[in-house]
């Protein structure tokens, strides 16, 4: 028996593809270092681990399909801050935003419609590609200029009758690019110009570091009913295993598409919702303090990549990932190796090899993307087996 052609086609997550080899070293006695996935080590806020505690139902109820009201009442305000005006009836509550992104792709892009996306981007857009028959096309990106926008002319020359969409991520994982207001408004025009949705995933926005403002897609004016919003709390609140994320649109009829999907799915996580809930109410303070840890880590990443000998990362302004460059032929090949042949002191290290991350394999061959999730002491020790790593590798 065959399995269809769209499992066939649907790629490895580059982020988890080489797990089992990490699993078979631990099981060796090899500690790894996991720069490979955005699993923060931060601890979630007290007021969601508190309501999780504090759960006394006697059954575990579906809920609405659309989310509790309670927890869209509280998004609305989140985004308020913001600047963002949606009321809690424009909010759809999903199972982390990558549901969302596919709920998006599914009710907005037909078999063979198509979606323009920057390369380097986030693996996953491809597979929920792969999901609904739409075909992406990509405006390429380079490491050497650190990932800034193309101009105009290059999303312009990729648009055909069955182009349908724009999809961004601001800030970018896996590059940690910060899209400027410049750049947010030739996207605009281009998407009020043929009549496209934009839809713009924004996880990342509490972690911006650089003066410039936070231009969300929900800022741009004349574009109001082409946007569709993802957003998560994995990343905001350190609630990746929850699973609840965010679909936000001003256009009813994407909406009432996106529930018949919900519907289908049945309802998002309920104990999910109501640590996310509560999570809204963590002070401020709390924010404050993973933003400055994250900065951080940032700093300290960047200075000691870019001190390893013919290894190169520019700085990223926002999320936490960056891409970087490796002095190898084959990254992946790199990545698999630390984890099947080398080890230092009984350590190893982890990453996401980069060609996953381009809509072309044969791009980003000699780049991997590393997350600094990991505390600054193991940061070290991370960089430390990265660069004997690469010194073994390379005399072979």
């Amino acid at each position: 028996m065959d399995i269809s052609a769209r499992a066939a086609a649907m790629p490895s997550s580059p982020i988890r593809k080489l797990a089992p080899y990490a699993d078979a070293a631990k099981a060796r006695g090899i500690k790894v270092y996991h720069l490979n996935i955005g699993q923060p080590d931060i601890k979630t806020p007290e007021a969601g681990l508190e309501a999780l505690r504090g759960i006394t139902r006697e059954t575990l109820e579906y809920s609405p399909s659309q989310g509790y009201v309670w927890l869209r009442e509280k998004m609305a305000g989140y985004y308020a801050r913001f600047g963002i005006s949606v009321s809690p009836d424009e909010i759809i509550v999903t199972a982390g935003g990558s549901e969302a992104v596919l709920f998006a792709f599914m009710s907005c892009l037909d078999p063979g419609d198509e979606i323009i996306v920057t390369d380097p981007s986030y693996a996953n857009y491809m597979a929920f590609a792969i999901s609904c028959g739409a075909v992406m096309k990509s405006v390429r990106t380079s490491i050497d200029d650190g990932f800034r926008l193309p101009p105009v002319e290059k999303f312009e020359e990729l648009i055909t009758p069955k182009t349908k969409a724009i999809l961004i991520c601001n800030p970018n994982n896996p590059t940690g690019y910060l899209y400027t207001r410049e750049e947010m408004m030739q996207i605009r025009d281009i998407v009020k110009k043929h009549d496209l949705y934009l839809l713009s995933d924004e996880v990342y926005r509490e972690f911006i570091y650089s003066d410039a403002p936070y231009i969300s897609a929900c800022h741009l004016e004349g574009i109001e009913q082409n946007v569709i919003l993802i957003d998560s709390v994995s990343k905001r609140y350190s609630e990746c295993g929850i699973r609840v994320g965010a679909l936000v649109t001003r256009n009813a009829a994407v909406r009432e598409a996106v529930m018949k999907f919900c519907q289908a799915r049945l309802s998002p996580p309920l104990l999910g919702q109501i640590v996310a809930a509560a999570s809204f109410d963590a002070p401020k303070e709390y924010m404050e303090e993973v933003y400055r840890e994250y900065r951080a880590r940032r700093d300290f990443l960047l200075e000691g990549l870019n001190k390893i000998p013919g290894v190169y990362s520019p700085v990223p302004m926002g999320a936490f990932y960056t891409m970087v460059r490796l002095p190898v032929e084959d990254a992946e090949d790199f990545c698999r190796w630390c984890l099947t042949d080398f080890s230092y002191e009984g350590q190893t290290v982890m990453m996401a090899p980069g060609a996953g991350f381009y809509t072309d394999p044969s791009e980003g061959r000699n780049e991997v993307r590393m997350a600094y999730v990991l505390e600054r002491h193991e940061l070290a020790a991370a960089l430390d087996v990265l660069a004997r790593a690469l010194e073994a590798y390379n005399r072979r």
